[in-house]
């Protein structure tokens, strides 16, 4: 709520660590932030560690930044208000501005202070600043210890303060007009941090989970990528006509080169499938009929790639007016998707998509947007679909991020 203060970063580690969590004891999937001893992973702001905690001293403060950017993830963290005590926790902001303006603010605030009885609702604890009021009520009394989630995926932000939630908001759904004045809070990515204004406000247990892809399979499917590896893919090696009138010693030959070519340009990372923009399309290394598929995806801009069915193009994803989901080859069928799903983009997206016979479904986010669509041959225009072929992984040259891959075949 005051004008930000830019420091140099200033850490004394005094004391040794009372208030740090072991790994160990972390649910599974957090990750600390804070040591509990130095400033190791933030940099910026004027900060002190005290007895284990992360202190914004009462003539300090500033922009802490983390080292590292984040984009969905849950964030949970304890703090300790002094009477009127004034912070914030900056969500996906970029190095340069003030957070609430250019990406978001989650206040943090003793809100029954006199000083504060005129305030804004979306000044109150736990508000994202400026955008959307949270909820009164779950602060405990100055001086005791609170705790406080933020999830962020997505345009989807909710904050729970000591169990009870206060702000459950999408934000693509907020007045476009607000949205014009502070278009940060869309960005899909960037610094988390802490914004002192001088006032003493005490920190522990800061630990974060990234949503990232666990590929974990739902009951009935298989998981096609298991997080750690290629096991299960191969490289492409040209088209289904092509491959058909190969020799066993040729297409064996023809294979390894393709192998290679994949494992020089996808990567698993962070449990997602990774293509660096360079190579071919990635296949599975089995063949299926009819099944049901499961898939998330993200593209950077301008990102333009497909999901191959038995071989042949393409459930289509881009950045694109129209949309994706669409069957994009189709000639004689319908090509485009029913309606526009995708999420914007550097954010994950989810594919359901069924295939039985020549039909085929898609849902994108939960949305239909082809509904039992005959997939055309596009290789071999006069024939219909293959009956069976692999899954294939398109690209056009461009960074691609693919995670949950799960299958269930169906049987005929």
């Amino acid at each position: 709520m005051r004008p930000l203060v830019r420091r140099a970063i200033t850490i004394v580690a005094a004391g040794i660590l009372l208030a740090g969590v072991a790994l160990a004891d972390l649910e599974p999937g957090f990750v600390p932030l804070f040591n509990g001893t130095d400033a190791t992973g933030w940099h910026g702001g004027s900060y002190v560690v005290e007895n284990g905690l992360l202190v914004c001293p009462a003539n300090g403060g500033g922009l802490l930044l983390s080292d590292k950017e984040y984009s969905d993830f849950i964030f949970r963290f304890e703090f300790k208000l002094p009477p009127g005590g004034n912070n914030g926790v900056a969500i996906r902001t970029p190095a340069e501005g003030n957070p609430s303006d250019v990406g978001m603010e989650v206040q943090i605030l003793d809100d029954s202070a006199p000083q504060y009885a005129t305030l804004q609702p979306y000044q109150f604890h736990g508000s994202i600043y400026h955008l959307v009021p949270a909820k009164r009520g779950a602060l405990k009394p100055v001086g005791e210890w609170n705790s406080e989630e933020i999830l962020a995926q997505g345009t989807h932000v909710r904050v729970t303060v000591n169990g009870q939630v206060t702000v459950d908001a999408e934000l693509d759904k907020l007045d476009p007009e607000l949205l014009k004045q502070y278009p940060g809070c869309l960005r899909p990515k960037g610094y988390l941090g802490f914004i002192g204004h001088g006032d003493r406000i005490e920190f522990r247990n800061l630990n974060l989970r990234e949503l990232l892809p666990d590929n974990t399979p739902p009951p009935g499917f298989e998981a096609l990528f298991d997080g750690k590896d290629l096991t299960g893919w191969k490289g492409l090696v040209e088209n289904p006509p092509a491959r058909a009138k190969m020799t066993p010693d040729e297409l064996a030959a023809k294979q390894q080169v393709a192998g290679q070519r994949m494992r020089d340009h996808w990567k698993a990372v962070d449990g997602a499938l990774v293509f660096d923009g360079g190579g071919d399309s990635l296949c599975t290394a089995k063949d299926y009929g009819d099944f049901e598929l499961l898939v998330d995806w993200k593209i950077l801009p301008g990102g333009d790639s497909g999901i191959y069915l038995r071989g042949s193009p393409q459930v289509q994803i881009w950045q694109n007016p129209v949309g994706s989901g669409g069957l994009f080859n189709n000639q004689k069928n319908p090509s485009k998707p029913l309606q526009v799903a995708d999420n914007p983009v550097e954010q994950w997206n989810h594919f359901a998509i069924r295939m039985i016979g020549e039909k085929v479904s898609v849902w994108l986010n939960g949305v239909l947007v082809v509904d039992d669509v005959t997939l055309e041959n596009y290789w071999e225009h006069d024939q219909p679909i293959y009956p069976t072929g692999q899954i294939e992984l398109q690209n056009h040259g461009n960074t691609l991020y693919f995670g949950n891959i799960y299958l269930k075949e169906m049987p005929r």
